[in-house]
């Protein structure tokens, strides 16, 4: 989850039906997508999957699931393979021990991408899957076609240690067993900081959108693993701060919301590729798949296209 970073830095079932139940806002997948759980490694991940042609790779982030990206699935379905992973300890994907770092989460993608017989993809990720699609098009270059990265900056990669000092972060470093026992049976109400907080207009996140991933991050052993992803963040930013000697040579696509990380996804993204377009989408804060559906739809599905 990332506050208004561009400020303060200037300043469950395997079914499509369970996975969106009737009562949830969040648009349903196609009905000709299909849902289906891929074991990669010591996770058992919840994917859907379906359109034809090359492959995009959607990665969500912390206070959603894969379901934020339906939208957007359906759009690409007519001309790409559309893969939505839950990440693992999200969604309705399992909850192993460990293995919360992005390198590792990566492999997590390559295992899913090797299953459904998929060599190489275009890679988008909002937030987490943001640092999830970085390591990803790092670890396998060869095998990214094009990389898109949403409102979040990247662990290691400058301005990483300025980012750190935003108070507004605090949550990078909440986790562990007091942690966990403070927001059992609250989870809302801590998700609620950061669609309120983080949304440039949070009435946005509608309340429907917000009760459904509140269940879902009410679920046993969620909010634990969801708090790893943040707690992992020093390891990744080791990992990240090797890696990137060799910088991304594909395309880079840099989408910030205007009232969120703004420009300085470029700014983060140009430390670590040689070849990035800045997006900016006006008026948005964080959570552009809610407060910008069709800007940010637009932009993601020319870059997919090569356009």
């Amino acid at each position: 989850m990332f506050p208004r970073i561009a400020t303060a830095a200037a300043a469950l079932s395997l079914s499509l039906a369970l996975s969106h139940p009737a009562t949830a806002a969040v648009q349903p997948f196609p009905p000709a997508f299909k849902a289906q759980t891929i074991q990669a490694g010591d996770a058992a991940l919840h994917v859907v999957t379906g359109g034809h042609g090359p492959a995009v790779v959607l990665l969500h982030g912390f206070g959603d699931t894969g379901a934020m990206w339906s939208p957007l699935a359906a759009r690409l379905a007519a001309s790409h393979t559309v893969v939505v992973p839950d990440l693992r300890g999200m969604g309705l994907s399992s909850h192993p021990a460990g293995g919360y770092d992005k390198w590792t989460q990566a492999g997590d993608v390559r295992a899913v991408l090797d299953k459904l017989g998929i060599d190489h993809a275009v890679v988008v990720g909002h937030d987490i899957g943001t640092m999830v699609a970085f390591a990803y098009a790092s670890r396998y270059p060869d095998r990214t076609d094009r990389l898109v990265v949403m409102d979040a900056p990247v662990p290691g990669i400058p301005p990483w240690e300025q980012i750190l000092r935003n108070p507004l972060l605090w949550h990078f470093s909440f986790g562990g067993p007091d942690a966990e026992r403070l927001v059992a049976g609250r989870e809302r109400i801590y998700l609620d900081r950061f669609w309120n907080e983080f949304a440039g207009d949070p009435k946005k996140v509608d309340e429907a959108t917000r009760s459904y991933y509140a269940k879902l991050y009410a679920r046993p052993g969620a909010m634990h693993s969801a708090f790893a992803q943040f707690l992992s963040f020093p390891k990744d930013a080791e990992v990240n701060q090797k890696v990137v000697a060799n910088k991304l040579p594909m395309p880079v696509l840099a989408i910030g919301g205007a009232k969120s990380f703004g420009a300085n996804e470029a700014v983060v993204m140009r430390n670590a590729a040689t070849n990035v377009t800045e997006v900016v989408i006006p008026d948005a804060g964080h959570w552009l798949m809610e407060e910008a559906p069709e800007a940010t739809m637009a932009a993601i599905q020319k870059f997919a296209d090569g356009k």
